[in-house]
């Protein structure tokens, strides 16, 4: 793919991304919609992530990919859950689930280091979920619009605290409507 393909790919995608957060942000549509609408923009568009992440839009288009699929993924074994099926019949899900979610993170570190760290703000965030209270964090690219990060993953937690960007107290999320809104 050439450099200009690749720059009306990112910028397509990005102007579906930041429509559907802007129509999730007024209630137009709901958390499922959202990654429902998302997920069929990535199919639809034959969108595959980048080998290497050396721009900024690169590296949030690999993370919103792997991100959208993990999800779209966690969706269907819900779906299967409430429809009975036993664990065999989704497993294939759950690794994919996984992989994605691994995949996000290798992205979040290489975009981090990209970016050097620079004007990165990170902290646990306030969560309704028990089981996510004291694991997820947030991380906000602060000089980006809609450029809102989120992990679990130890070996990132410990190299934003290395890099001196990990705050220790817990704090509301930038984006709270969305994190804490079940799908």
């Amino acid at each position: 793919m050439s450099d200009l393909d690749n720059i009306k790919t990112i910028d397509k995608f990005f102007e579906n991304r930041d429509n559907l957060i802007i129509k999730h942000m007024n209630g137009e549509i709901d958390k499922r919609s959202f990654l429902e609408l998302n997920y069929n923009y990535m199919i639809d568009n034959k969108i595959k992530p980048f080998m290497t992440i050396d721009s900024f839009e690169k590296g949030m288009y690999n993370y919103q990919f792997y991100n959208v699929m993990a999800k779209y993924y966690k969706t269907l074994v819900q779906e299967q859950k409430l429809n009975g099926k036993g664990v065999t019949f989704y497993s294939k899900f759950l690794d994919d689930i996984k992989y994605y979610y691994d995949e996000k993170d290798k992205t979040t570190f290489r975009l981090l280091r990209f970016l050097k760290y620079k004007n990165v703000d990170a902290y646990f965030i306030k969560m309704e979920s028990s089981f996510l209270e004291g694991k997820l964090y947030e991380i906000v690219l602060n000089d980006y619009e809609f450029a809102i990060l989120h992990s679990q993953s130890e070996w990132i937690l410990n190299a934003l605290k290395k890099e001196g960007v990990f705050d220790t107290n817990t704090k509301k999320s930038v984006i709270d409507y969305y994190v804490n809104q079940k799908y």
